[in-house]
C-alpha cells in the first residue's frame, strides 16, 4: 500500500501512469528534504548548511542525447530538427515510458507542484516527479513555489518525470546512449533518465517554455535581468559562464532573474524562481551576492571539494568538474524583485567569453548589428558545462544564445525580439567577459571590476554622448573612454604586445562567423546581413 507524505495533491500520480508506488512525498519543505538527503546518504551538509552533492559521471549537460518526439504536435507546430532537435518514434517514446512507470514501482517518490511564469497570464502549471530527495529540492529552489491550498488543487500543464538511476538501452530504445532527455508535446510530458545532472531538468522546461511562449508572441530568452531604482530593466544575454548571474547580481539593482526570462505587452518576466550559478573560484569580495547565496540552508552546492571533518567547501578546486554549480531560491539574493516581473528594457547586453582575445570588451550595436550576433551567438563554451569537453575553452556558435534549447526555428525568435527592440528602443550592447591581451593561454581573462564599470556606464547614460570609433574587422562602434576602464583595455588591438598577431587572429575569427552565418543568409534581410564582417572580408579578398 502507498503511503503519503504531506498533503496529496487531487491531482494523483495515477494521471500520470505511476502506480504500486511506496512512498510518495508530496511537496514537502526544505527542511524535510534536507533531513531526507542526509538519511539516504545522498549529499552531505556544508559548513554553512547548503546541501552538497555529486552528480556522479555526468557533471553537465549531455545534448546529444536530447529528443522530442515526432508525432502530431511535433508537426502541427513545426521543429527545428537537426543535432539539437533529434527526432523520436512515438512508439520508441511510449516502450520507454511505459519502462521507466515500471521503474518507478515499489519505490519512493518525491512530487513538487510548482509554476513557471512570474506574470500571471503567462504561467505553466508544471510537476516534478523524481526519485531523489535533492532532485526534490533542486526544483523546489528553482522553479516558482505556491501556496499550500494551490499545491493541493493544481492540475499541471507539463509533467517531468526523472529517473537518474534508470538506464536507456540504446537498441531498444533508439537513444544515443543510456542517458535520455525526451519531450513529448503531445503527452505534455518530459522524461529524464540515465544522468543525475539536475541542470537537465532546469533545460529541459526551459525547452518548453521556449516552444509555447512565441506561439503568444513572447520572445523566450536564455539571458538574466535586473533593474535599477528609477525602473530601468536591463537583460544580460550568454551561454553559461558568460556572466549573466554575475553581472546581474548587483547589489544596487533589483534581480528579476538569472537565467531565463520572457518578454510579453507589459514587459519582462522571469520564468524561474530561483538562481543555478556556476562557483568555481567563487569569491565574496568579488561576487558578494551569490557566495552569501551559496552558503545558506537549503542550497543545493553540486560537485565542490568539501572538508569531511570540517565541512568547509573548496570553491577553487576542478577535480570534479570545472562546471560546479549551486541552486537557491531567488529571495536568498536581497533586494529582489519579489514579483518576477518588470518593464520594458532600456538596455541589452550580449555577452561573450571570446577565448581568441579578439572581440571588444564593450560595444555599441544598430538594431542590425543586433540582429546579427543574437544569431550568431558567439561565446566560447567552458570547460564543463557539457559532457565531451576538454579544460580549455572551445569556440562555438550558439544561435540566439542558447541554441540547444530552441525547438522552433532560430529565425521566430530573433524576428520577435527585433520587433521588441525596435518597438522600445532598446539599445544593445556586445559586452566581451573572455580574453584580452591573447588568446587564451597567452592572453588573460578581462577584469570583473572593469566589465562591471563599462555596464554601469551604459547604465547611468555616460556612453551617450562620448566618441567612438569603427573598428576594422567587424565595424563595431567602441567607445574610446569610459569611466573607470583603462583607455587602452577597451581597443583590444593595443593590448596585443603583436599588433599583427592580434590581426591575423581577428581575421580567423571573422572568417567563423561567416561561415557560420551562412544558414541564415536566406533568412535574413540585406541590411541585417550587411551587418555584420561580411563586406570588409569581401573587400580585403578583392584587394
Amino acid at each position: 500500500m502507498t503511503d503519503n507524505i504531506g498533503t496529496p495533491g487531487q491531482y494523483d500520480l495515477s494521471h500520470h501512469g505511476l502506480y504500486h508506488l511506496r512512498t510518495i512525498y508530496w511537496n514537502m519543505r526544505p527542511s524535510v528534504l534536507v533531513e531526507q538527503v542526509i538519511q539516504r546518504q545522498e549529499g552531505l551538509l556544508g559548513q554553512m548548511g547548503g546541501v552538497v552533492v555529486n552528480t556522479g559521471a555526468y557533471t553537465g549537460r549531455s545534448p546529444s542525447d536530447k529528443f522530442i518526439v515526432k508525432n502530431n504536435a511535433a508537426e502541427d507546430v513545426p521543429i527545428w530538427w537537426g543535432k539539437v532537435n533529434q527526432p523520436l518514434a512515438p512508439e520508441k517514446f511510449e516502450r520507454l515510458y511505459q519502462r521507466v512507470l515500471a521503474y518507478f514501482q515499489s519505490r519512493d517518490v518525491f512530487v513538487q507542484d510548482m509554476q513557471v511564469g512570474a506574470f500571471a497570464a503567462y504561467r505553466l502549471p508544471i510537476r516534478i516527479i523524481t526519485e531523489q530527495a535533492w532532485h526534490s529540492l533542486f526544483a523546489r529552489n528553482l522553479f516558482i513555489r505556491l501556496p499550500e491550498e494551490q499545491q493541493e488543487t493544481q492540475v499541471p500543464q507539463f509533467t517531468l518525470l526523472h529517473a537518474p538511476n534508470f538506464y536507456a538501452v540504446p537498441e531498444l530504445d533508439g537513444t544515443r546512449s543510456n542517458v535520455f532527455i525526451i519531450i513529448d508535446f503531445s503527452k505534455n510530458l518530459v522524461l529524464i533518465g540515465g544522468s543525475a545532472y539536475a541542470g537537465e531538468i532546469k533545460k529541459a522546461i526551459f525547452t518548453v517554455m521556449n516552444y509555447l511562449m512565441p506561439l503568444r508572441g513572447v520572445p523566450a530568452m536564455h539571458c538574466s535581468a535586473n533593474v535599477g531604482a528609477k525602473g530601468d530593466t536591463a537583460l544580460f544575454f550568454g551561454l553559461s559562464g558568460t556572466g549573466k548571474t554575475t553581472l546581474s547580481s548587483d547589489p544596487e539593482r533589483g534581480l528579476i532573474g538569472d537565467d531565463e526570462h520572457g518578454w510579453g505587452e507589459e514587459g519582462i518576466f522571469n520564468f524561474e524562481g530561483g538562481c543555478y550559478a556556476k562557483t568555481i573560484k567563487l569569491r565574496q569580495e568579488l561576487e558578494p551576492l551569490i557566495y552569501d547565496a551559496t552558503n545558506r540552508f537549503g542550497t543545493v552546492i553540486e560537485n565542490v571539494i568539501l572538508d569531511p571533518l570540517t565541512r568547509k567547501i573548496d570553491f577553487d578546486s576542478d577535480v570534479i568538474t570545472e562546471n560546479t554549480r549551486a541552486a537557491y531560491p531567488l529571495d536568498f539574493i536581497p533586494g529582489h524583485v519579489p514579483e518576477g516581473y518588470a518593464g520594458h528594457p532600456k538596455n541589452i547586453f550580449f555577452l561573450t567569453a571570446d577565448a581568441f582575445g579578439v572581440l571588444p570588451p564593450l560595444a555599441r550595436l544598430t538594431r542590425e548589428q543586433a540582429m546579427y550576433y543574437f544569431l550568431s551567438g558567439y561565446t566560447s563554451k567552458l570547460a564543463g558545462t557539457e559532457s565531451g569537453l576538454g579544460k580549455e575553452p572551445q569556440a562555438t556558435f550558439s544561435t540566439c544564445f542558447g541554441a540547444p534549447f530552441l525547438p522552433l526555428n532560430p529565425n521566430e525568435y530573433a524576428r520577435l525580439l527585433g520587433e521588441k527592440i525596435a518597438h522600445h528602443r532598446t539599445k544593445v550592447w556586445l559586452i566581451n567577459t573572455g580574453w584580452t591581451g591573447g588568446a587564451y593561454g597567452v592572453g588573460r581573462r578581462i577584469q570583473l571590476p572593469y566589465t562591471r564599470a563599462m555596464i554601469r556606464a551604459a547604465l547611468n547614460h555616460q556612453l551617450d554622448n562620448v566618441v567612438y570609433r569603427t573598428d576594422e574587422h567587424f565595424g563595431l562602434s567602441i567607445p574610446t573612454i569610459c569611466p573607470g576602464v583603462p583607455a587602452e583595455v577597451l581597443d583590444p588591438r593595443r593590448t596585443w604586445t603583436d599588433p599583427a598577431a592580434y590581426d591575423e587572429q581577428a581575421n580567423k575569427l571573422v572568417e567563423s562567423f561567416i561561415n557560420n552565418f551562412a544558414q541564415f543568409a536566406r533568412d535574413v534581410s540585406r541590411e541585417v546581413l550587411a551587418a555584420g564582417p561580411v563586406a570588409r572580408m569581401a573587400a580585403s579578398r578583392l584587394n
